[in-house]
């Protein structure tokens, strides 16, 4: 099956204000920026796949730009209704939803990849992701790190080696 012709909404309205907050890490990032995951929702509008007869519903990642507030805070935007819903495959319209929003920390090798859910960004929600300041300043191996919502995944005796990554959602509709 043919990616379609993704397009993009001229007028988006569901605008989300992202920030994303650093507390603690042991110095500043290369770069910080991300990307928002968008996958087609009502899968009845994709053709079923030859042999396995599985649906693979569409998706696209695209690039948030993260601009600098202070030293530990960047903001960035994103949209809800960012795509275009179109009917790709002769099956009917396929609607398009935000599945996540991932911001990239990046510090020489190894990139600090938060999340936040579409249940977490439609509920403006704010959510803390703790990473241990090791993989900071070990970052010469290529990796990503997801970190943990709970400072507990952690073992006891390196928890006070932590620094946190705050992403917050606040609808700014137009």
């Amino acid at each position: 099956m043919k990616k379609p012709d993704i397009k993009h909404n001229p007028q988006p309205r569901m605008r989300y204000a992202i920030t994303v907050k650093v507390d603690g890490a042991p110095g500043p990032f290369d770069q910080v920026t991300g990307f928002v995951q968008y996958r087609v929702a009502n899968e009845r509008c994709v053709p079923l796949q030859p042999v396995s007869g599985a649906t693979v519903p569409p998706e696209e990642d695209v690039p948030l730009v993260l601009t600098r507030v202070s030293d530990t805070e960047y903001e960035g935007t994103v949209y809800g209704d960012l795509l275009l819903d179109e009917d790709y495959y002769g099956l009917g319209i396929c609607r398009w939803s935000m599945t996540a929003v991932v911001a990239e920390l990046k510090k020489n090798a190894v990139t600090f990849s938060p999340d936040l859910s579409s249940g977490e960004l439609n509920g403006q929600a704010s959510k803390t992701v703790y990473f241990w300041r090791n993989d900071y300043l070990d970052a010469d191996t290529e990796r990503s790190e997801a970190g943990s919502t709970q400072r507990s995944y952690y073992k006891k005796e390196i928890q006070d080696e932590l620094f946190t990554v705050t992403l917050t959602s606040e609808e700014a509709f137009q």
